[in-house]
């Protein structure tokens, strides 16, 4: 069963119904025992980075999710999710994170198109991805697949090797971790298409 972690940030039951939809058990849960219990764990999240690391503490969910990761069983973080994995956030002023990840979650400069017309801040829509070919999460994604982002964050690994893809919105910022047990997007997999459910399908197999 995956656990899908339920911090009152997140649309959880689109993250559940891919996950069903790709032949995956999957339940939304609140409860520390039920995610320390389950064979994998996903923490999706949409909304602000400090008030996010508020609600699990005050859930009490930080040392579980610390414990999962440490386990070895594999672990998916969604957007949001992904970012509560690095060390701080310069969001609303600077949050300590998870520190899992060593880096920083930063936010996008002001860009231009190769046009030299201003890109809207969040980034919302579709991009292509620039895969590591040694991921397993994107085993079987075709290059250049396109996927669902909608962010005005994104995280920067003091460890190049952590990123297992690229994408480029005026720069070319981490699209996704792995390492070991640990995944996570920046991007929506739920949200993009054949593709997302590919990934998922890929983690699920895990």
């Amino acid at each position: 069963m995956v656990a899908i972690v339920d911090y009152g940030m997140g649309n959880l039951r689109s993250v559940q119904k891919a996950l069903q939809r790709v032949g995956q058990e999957a339940e939304i849960t609140a409860d520390p025992a039920q995610i320390a219990r389950a064979a994998k764990v996903v923490l999706p999240g949409v909304g602000a980075f400090g008030a996010a690391m508020r609600n699990l503490e005050s859930a009490g969910l930080v040392p579980t999710l610390l414990e999962v990761v440490r386990s070895g069983r594999p672990f998916l973080g969604i957007c949001l999710g992904l970012q509560l994995l690095f060390t701080e956030s310069e969001e609303q002023g600077r949050h300590p994170g998870l520190a899992i990840i060593p880096g920083r979650v930063v936010r996008f400069p002001e860009l231009q198109s190769p046009e030299g017309r201003p890109l809207k801040i969040p980034h919302i829509g579709w991009n292509t991805l620039a895969m590591r070919p040694d991921s397993r999460l994107f085993a079987g994604i075709p290059p250049a697949a396109r996927v669902y982002f909608v962010h005005s964050y994104f995280g920067v690994p003091e460890d190049a090797g952590w990123t297992a893809a690229t994408s480029s919105y005026g720069i070319t910022f981490c699209a996704a971790v792995e390492r070991a047990n640990l995944f996570a997007t920046q991007f929506h997999p739920e949200k993009s298409g054949e593709v997302g459910l590919q990934i998922l399908s890929n983690f699920a197999r895990l």
